[in-house]
This record gives structure tokens, sequence and C-alpha cells, in this order.
């Protein structure tokens, strides 16, 4: 439960935030009628919609598990995030284009007190709600706050970037505005395609990585009784597995001692393997080869 009201803060403080700076860019872009602080403005929507999606994202992906969905709701996280990579995706390339096109047209940096205070505002809104969702992420492990951690920061980039190109550029270097802004793009870029590929195998259920699978098989060795295992499969369960497999045991044990070990290896994976969810082993009886 308190996963999923830090993640509703995150959320929360990200719609804040954003829309303050929205309105913020919006009076000071078009007071000043600086193309570049409208077209942060504008691109200041893309940064509300993935709280928007955040918040949204968590409130869906907390609900239980119910007859139509047995596995409970945890993938809604990664369709969000899946939402927001796209978000970052499309951004880079306006960013790409916006500084491709600035150049081509041979357009000199707007610079103005009103502008550097506005950034200068956005920077420390945007570094500190970085480091609040980084803090958290690091209790919590989320998609949807990792997304929302990297948006803020490379908002902060792209605007300390831009005025730093703006002061350049006021000095004779403006071609410093089409290389930082390139650079800027492909890095959002590369960021929204790390998040997009991780929700995309989730949501394509791939398999859990050998780190954990390796630690899963450490807790069965532990138990001699256990002759073979076989057939194990793991389920992404949001940002949790449930994972399924057989144990070969000695056929003359009963059925309640063979389904004992069962029960125990399934508590003791679930208890020291927090991204397990949920454990189903299937028992099958074996003969020993010493067993006439």
């Amino acid at each position: 439960m308190e996963r999923y009201q830090e993640t509703n803060k995150v959320s929360i403080y990200g719609i804040i935030g954003n829309i303050l700076l929205l309105l913020l860019k919006g009076i000071v872009g078009f007071l000043s009628n600086s193309q570049a602080m409208i077209a942060d403005f504008f691109n200041s929507f893309g940064d509300v919609f993935s709280s928007l999606m955040t918040f949204i994202g968590n409130k869906i992906s907390k609900k239980e598990a119910d007859e139509d969905h047995n596995l409970g709701h945890g993938k809604a996280e990664y369709v969000y995030a899946f939402l927001i990579s796209i978000i970052m995706i499309l951004t880079s390339y306006s960013v790409v284009k916006g500084s491709i096109d600035t150049y081509l047209r041979k357009e000199k940096i707007t610079f103005s007190y009103l502008l550097l205070g506005t950034a200068i505002v956005t920077i420390i809104v945007k570094l500190s709600l970085y480091f609040y969702t980084k803090s958290v992420n690091k209790k919590h492990p989320n998609i949807l706050i990792e997304a929302s951690c990297k948006d803020h920061r490379n908002d902060c980039f792209i605007t300390t970037l831009t005025v730093v190109s703006s002061i350049l550029g006021i000095n004779g270097f403006y071609e410093a505005d089409i290389i930082v802004g390139i650079i800027i793009g492909l890095w959002i870029f590369y960021t929204g395609w790390k998040i997009f590929k991780e929700s995309y195998d989730v949501l394509m259920d791939k398999s859990m990585n050998e780190d954990t699978k390796d630690k899963v098989y450490e807790i069965i060795r532990r138990h001699q009784e256990v002759l073979k295992v076989n057939h194990f499969n793991a389920t992404p369960v949001g940002y949790r597995y449930q994972i399924s497999f057989t144990i070969f045991v000695d056929g003359l044990l009963t059925t309640f001692e063979s389904h004992e070990i069962a029960n125990s290896l399934e508590r003791e994976i679930e208890k020291e393997i927090p991204d397990i969810y949920l454990t189903v082993i299937h028992v099958n009886p074996m003969k020993r080869e010493n067993q006439e």
C-alpha cells in the first residue's frame, strides 16, 4: 500500500509542478513573443500528460485481482509507462526538428532576463521533482516513477542547455543551438526507447532475468528431497512475477510429505525474493536409482 501511496504523491506533485510551469512559460512566452519559450510552453503539455499517466496507471495497478483479471491489474504500470515513452520519443523528434528548422531559417536567439528567470524557476522546480522521484524510486522501484524521474531530468538538461546555447548565440556562436538541440533530442530518444523496451518486454510476458531465476534455484537446491526440476515458467504481474515449475520427489513419500516440500519452497521463495508475487509448484513422484 505504501508503494502506491508514494507513487500517487509523485504523480500529484508532478501534475502541480508541470501545470505551474505551463502557465508561467505561456505567460512569459506570449508576452515576450519568444518562439523558443512558446515551443517550451507547448512541450509542457506533454509533461502534464506524463504526470497524469503516472497518476492513472498507479490508480489502476493497485486494484486487487477480480474474476476478469485473475492476476490483478499490475500491468497497468507498464501500459501507461509505454504511453509516456511514446511521448518522450515524439518530443525527441520535435526537439531535433525544431533545432534544424531554426538553424535553416537563420533565426537569431531571443534572450532576456525575463526568459532567464523563467528558465531558472523551471530548473529549480524540475530538479526538485527529479531528486524527489529518484528517492521514492529507490525505496519503491516502479517503472512509472522511473519514467517520471527521467522526464524531470530531461527537462532540467533541456532548459539548462537552451540557456547555454542562447548565451553562446548572443556571442555569435549560432551553431551551438542546433548542436545542443540535436544532442538533447537524441538523448531523450534514447531514454524513451529504454522505457519503451522495458514496458514492451513486460507486456509481451518476457521471462524474469537470469539473476532472479538463479536465486530461485538456489533455494530449491537447499531441499535435498527435490530430485529434479523442470517446466520453469515466469509471467510478469505488474512489477513482480508469478512463477511455476515442477519438482520431482521420491515416489515412496506420502502425498502429504511431498506437498509439504512444495509448500515450504513456496513460502521461502516468496519471503526471500520480493520480485516473486506468487509461486505455483507441481509435484511429481520419481523412482530413485537405487530403488527396485
